[in-house]
């Protein structure tokens, strides 16, 4: 039998799963958050002295932070390109209603709705930032795509979801501690928010790659360290601001991140380790020569990066963004 159609008995075998997946890991639309839980309402008298309040405390906000913020949200807004690619992953068929895959990525997606929604809406209420121009590299983004090397492979499309899910919770969790700090509680409670969408979101991708260990664990392993290998590229590496055609923008905007902390090159490497720890991979049996040696090289990567990540320099100085007028932020 082909690897193709192992994968594809593997995804049915998941299938019939789906219905415990999504009471685990999901959460029913009437009882989650959504945004306007969070932010000022605009059908009150109080709307105006609401957003005046929430503006006067944004105002202590640095620089660093609002590049970030703004990075994250452009992240979070470009939501379809994303969709998109899981819909079209082997095992997943959108012409069928009852497919249990179409379930679960479209629940999935209206999750991860509301954390664009939310953010947009705080950001335009802030008078902090450039909407015009936010909005245009948040056109460019869904435009231009994104190639993160995995085909339509589920394993390394699970392998990548289960990274980059633990990724984006540790980025909004350190940007809710970073607005708490700084009294803008508005702000801290809807990342914080977001943060626990994201961690259950993690926690449900890699039980699938854990449930696929189970089953298949030579190619799994071999999926899992292609990866690793070839390094996680995070959803918004084609970030461009306006009037650009190639852009450094995305290298711009991890630079910030990394000054303040929200997301540095040593959390990569601390994810990669969880990743291995959670799976188990070193007590996984049954494996094929070639998936051994896909294992010894994912047992001693991370302190290997550690050491390159360790040798890394980050610039002091802050490119200028569009998005953000230094002059505008104290």
């Amino acid at each position: 039998m082909s690897i193709q159609n192992v994968r594809l008995e593997v995804m049915q075998f998941l299938e019939k799963k789906i219905d415990t997946f999504v009471d685990e890991f999901l959460i029913p639309v009437e009882k989650i958050w959504q945004p306007t839980d969070l932010l000022p309402n605009s059908q009150k008298d109080s709307f105006f002295e609401e957003v005046k309040e929430l503006q006067e405390i944004a105002k202590d906000l640095p620089y660093d932070f609002w590049v970030t913020l703004v990075g994250d949200t452009i992240t979070e807004e470009a939501l379809p390109t994303y969709e998109s690619w899981l819909l079209n992953i082997e095992g997943v068929n959108q012409e069928e209603q009852t497919n249990g895959w179409n379930k679960w990525f479209r629940q999935w997606t209206g999750e991860e709705n509301r954390h664009g929604d939310v953010l947009n809406k705080y950001l335009y209420l802030s008078g902090r930032v450039n909407m015009k121009e936010v909005e245009i590299t948040t056109h460019h983004l869904i435009k231009d795509g994104f190639d993160i090397g995995t085909s339509n492979d589920p394993y390394k499309n699970f392998v990548y979801t289960s990274f980059q899910e633990l990724a984006t919770y540790v980025s909004h969790n350190r940007v809710a501690q970073i607005a708490k700090n700084y009294g803008d509680k508005k702000l801290h409670k809807m990342c914080n928010l977001i943060a626990g969408d994201e961690m259950r979101h993690h926690l449900a991708y890699s039980e699938f790659v854990n449930q696929i260990f189970k089953v298949d664990p030579s190619e799994m392993m071999l999926a899992f360290q292609h990866m690793m290998k070839h390094k996680i590229t995070m959803p918004a590496h084609y970030l461009r601001e306006s009037g650009q055609k190639i852009s450094t923008a995305f290298e711009h905007f991890s630079d910030a991140a990394q000054r303040i902390g929200v997301y540095t090159a040593s959390d990569y490497v601390d994810i990669m380790q969880k990743l291995s720890d959670k799976w188990e991979i070193d007590k996984i049996s049954g494996l094929t020569d070639e998936a051994e040696k896909a294992r010894d090289f994912l047992m001693k990567l991370p302190s290997r990066m550690i050491k390159i990540s360790e040798r890394l320099v980050i610039p002091e100085s802050s490119h200028v963004f569009k998005w953000v007028e230094p002059a505008l932020v104290k």
